[in-house]
């Protein structure tokens, strides 16, 4: 069951050492984490014994949102997460507790792809051979004999079940390796979209200071204009001798017939 289908992830879960199994007697912490460092978490696990069970006394200390176990045992092996009371959560991790010789180290959180992914197989004890096979799904994909390999690229095919196997010592358990898609393409990374706001900005930029420019000019052109230039038009009135305008004026009568 999926059980971060039926809360809010905004959490994660880690855990050291960082892989999912683990030999008897080992100890592990696991810490939840978010973006405000809340301390409002609470590991919980789920195993053949008991289901959606907190850190407690009964099989760890807790210590704020974080969970240690001093000694794993086989029973300890189950799905493990970080809960809020306000019913967020965190993704699961399965932990696999083994009485075997040999473990594999894997990354416990999904990977992305075009990452490299490393696997190590891990003895308890010395052998004599260090010759390790690596299998995916029970299909053999790789011998070192450093007990190392590594998927470069990593992609969506490469998801499923790992072990490996020690010659002369045994194998481990299988765990399952989750790849998640890659990351979409930064907005800022493509020089399309860094070209166009540097373009558009210049722009801008050039049209206010051409109005700027044309706004200047006319308020100075408009400023400058010579008096000299202006015609003024005025109507003349007829000048009037003021003794004409002030003798009265004289009227005769001339009968006809008087010459």
């Amino acid at each position: 069951m999926n059980f971060t289908a039926l809360c809010t992830v905004v959490a994660v879960l880690r855990i050291l050492p960082n892989r999912s199994q683990f030999f008897r007697y080992d100890s592990v912490t696991l810490s939840c984490a978010d973006n405000k460092n809340s301390s409002d978490w609470r590991v919980k696990r789920n195993t053949n014994n008991s289901k959606s069970k907190e850190c407690s006394s009964t099989w760890g200390k807790r210590s704020g949102s974080h969970c240690s176990i001093n000694a794993v045992y086989p029973f300890d092996s189950g799905q493990y997460w970080c809960a809020s009371a306000t019913g967020a959560c965190s993704e699961f991790i399965n932990i696999t507790v083994t009485d075997g010789p040999v473990i594999l180290e894997s990354p416990v959180l999904p990977v992305t792809e075009g990452e490299a992914v490393i696997l190590r197989c891990i003895l308890n004890k010395a052998s004599s051979s260090n010759l390790t096979q690596f299998y995916k799904d029970g299909r053999l994909i790789g011998s070192s004999s450093a007990g190392i390999i590594t998927i470069l690229d990593v992609s969506k095919s490469d998801e499923g079940l790992y072990k490996c196997d020690v010659t002369g010592a045994g194998g481990s358990p299988e765990s399952w390796l989750s790849v998640r898609g890659s990351k979409p393409e930064s907005f800022r990374s493509h020089p399309t979209y860094v070209l166009l706001p540097v373009v558009a900005a210049c722009f801008l930029f050039a049209s206010v200071m051409l109005l700027y420019l044309w706004r200047n000019l006319k308020a100075k052109a408009d400023h400058d204009v010579p008096y000299t230039d202006v015609t003024f038009q005025q109507r003349v009135l007829p000048k009037t001798n003021p003794e004409m305008a002030s003798e009265p004026a004289l009227y005769s009568t001339i009968k006809h017939g008087a010459f």
